[in-house]
């Protein structure tokens, strides 16, 4: 196993940007899923699946609508962490 030092070491070697995408996996790593947030999504994909096959919305891409969040869960989240 790589000694801590010696991979910090390695890890001030890459550039900016490449530390910064580790820095994000690592942090992303420590998340545990939020049950709440997963079973809204669930919920939603359920509400949604059915209208999408009879062609009565059209999906769009995430680009379009990157912070969609069903019910406000992870603002609802947010707010019960910050306490």
């Amino acid at each position: 196993m790589v000694e801590r030092q010696s991979l910090v070491a390695q890890l001030h070697r890459l550039t900016g940007v490449d530390r910064a995408r580790v820095a994000e996996e690592l942090l992303s790593s420590l998340e545990e899923p939020d049950d709440e947030v997963t079973a809204g999504w669930a919920t939603e994909l359920a509400r949604r699946s059915p209208e999408v096959a009879e062609d009565r919305v059209q999906p769009h891409q995430l680009a379009d609508r990157p912070n969609r969040d069903p019910e406000g869960l992870e603002q609802r989240r947010a707010s019960r962490t910050a306490s």
